[in-house]
């Protein structure tokens, strides 16, 4: 009896629900009817329950949480007694793939009805998610006062398995080289080998970009809206590139807004604070500045000399005086990836001549780099910057006094300037009252000396390369 009650319900309802789904395609358009209420299908009315069906769990799940209500009261006027609307999971479809003839990646939901998500589904070798460079580690990562706070919010988020709570969405910014792309690939390193179970997709603004347009070139919409809502982590590096690009735009903030609905984890970096990317539109930075927002300040000379250690003590074969680390850290300060590109070329050639490396081949070999990066710091700036810090005369410099209180500011003049710029050691003279050039060899040799012996002078010139280099 009770199941010929429920065939006389689908039969009254079926017609009743084609009207509602009209409704629903004339209300909300074309394009939601068809990423959404197309892939509803009618199965029973069960007293004052309607049942539907869905395909995949990621599309009940946003049907629920956007349009369920709407749905209820568009039922209740086909049919009052409808007071409340179950979509179940159809457990029989099979695995579905985002352009298959392309073999490029595949996701969807198992016969258990789970979602099977992004990593580990690839048919081929190629993935959506861009591929992660195994060196970019914490443990690898040199933390200084520039990078602490970006550095403690992304080990948080790779040490939780649950969104920490004012960390999402986590924003790093900062300029070119200076570590974001380290962290992200950290972070998602760390998730991939602790929780493995966390699914984590890892990509460029670029390439988000270049996947939304091929979706919609391709019809297939609804299949790129299941693998970017369909993660635990969702990671997009250099978020300037969509700046400008409305449609783009749009996908990424619906897209962003869905998963921390959905509670789960985003970590975005640009160049730039959400507030100062011009091009986007203001409810997108909006979003993008509503959890962490951490910047990546350039570095001081501590954490450039810190980071050069670290690299030469994980380098086999590699020995650098520490005298070169230290120019180096003070005359390479803008970019980090330039930093450690000059000490693996003077590895290198060091390596390749089957010579050491010392101060003369090092300014030899960067010359072109040296000179490109001696924008600001001159003679005279250093000069100024270590009469001020000792506080005595600029003409101070240039004298023939001998009192220790000037003569030893004077050499350490001399040796930042043989330190920080390629000029030669008669040049420096010139510029120290005529002084010589042995001069200039002695107080360089001398403050070397000092460094290594007393621990207030190596830290008040420290100090002053950190001064002449902010």
């Amino acid at each position: 009896m009770q199941s010929a009650i429920n065939k006389k319900n689908e039969v009254d309802f079926n017609s009743s629900w084609e009207i509602v789904t009209e409704q629903l395609r004339k209300e909300f358009g074309n394009a939601t009817y068809k990423s959404w209420f197309s892939h509803l299908k009618f199965v029973d009315v069960k007293g004052s329950e309607l049942v539907l069906e869905a395909p995949t769990r990621f599309i009940r799940e946003w049907i629920i949480n956007n349009y369920l209500g709407k749905i209820k009261e568009l039922c209740r006027k086909q049919k009052a007694n409808i007071y409340s609307v179950d979509i179940i999971i159809n457990k029989k479809r099979n695995v579905t793939s985002i352009n298959a003839k392309n073999n490029v990646i595949t996701s969807g939901i198992d016969v258990t009805g789970q979602n099977v998500g992004v990593i580990g589904l690839v048919k081929t070798s190629k993935s959506i998610s861009s591929p992660l460079d195994r060196r970019f580690t914490f443990e690898n990562y040199v933390v200084g006062n520039s990078n602490k706070l970006a550095f403690m919010a992304a080990k948080s988020i790779s040490e939780n398995n649950e969104v920490v709570p004012g960390n999402n969405p986590l924003f790093l910014h900062g300029g070119v080289g200076l570590g974001k792309t380290h962290l992200m690939h950290a972070i998602a390193l760390d998730i991939q080998k602790n929780q493995p179970e966390r699914k984590v997709l890892y990509l460029s603004a670029e390439k988000f970009m270049y996947q939304f347009v091929k979706s919609l070139r391709e019809n297939d919409i609804m299949s790129f809206k299941e693998i970017f809502r369909g993660v635990d982590v969702l990671m997009i590096d250099d978020v300037q590139f969509i700046c400008g690009k409305e449609s783009t735009q749009e996908e990424f903030f619906h897209t962003v807004n869905a998963l921390l609905d959905m509670n789960k984890q985003i970590i975005i970096s640009g160049d730039r604070s959400p507030s100062d990317l011009d091009g986007m539109k203001d409810r997108v930075k909006s979003r993008l500045g509503w959890g962490m927002v951490a910047d990546v300040k350039s570095t001081d000379f501590e954490l450039r000399l810190g980071i050069l250690k670290s690299k030469v003590n994980n380098i086999q074969k590699a020995d650098v005086p520490e005298q070169v680390l230290e120019f180096l850290a003070s005359k390479i300060s803008s970019n980090i990836r330039e930093l450690e590109g000059a000490l693996n070329k003077v590895i290198a050639h060091s390596n390749l001549m089957d010579k050491p490396v010392t101060m003369s081949s090092t300014q030899e070999i960067l010359s072109d780099l040296l000179r490109s990066n001696e924008k600001t710091v001159t003679i005279i700036e250093i000069q100024k910057k270590v009469a001020k810090y000792f506080d005595i005369k600029l003409s101070d410099m240039s004298s023939a006094k001998r009192a220790r209180c000037i003569a030893r500011p004077r050499q350490i003049a001399m040796y930042l300037c043989k330190q920080l710029t390629i000029r030669s050691l008669s040049e420096i003279g010139r510029k120290f009252g005529g002084k010589d050039h042995t001069t200039v060899m002695h107080a360089v040799k001398k403050v070397d000396e000092l460094r290594a012996a007393d621990i207030e002078l190596n830290k008040d010139v420290e100090n002053i390369i950190n001064i002449i280099n902010s």
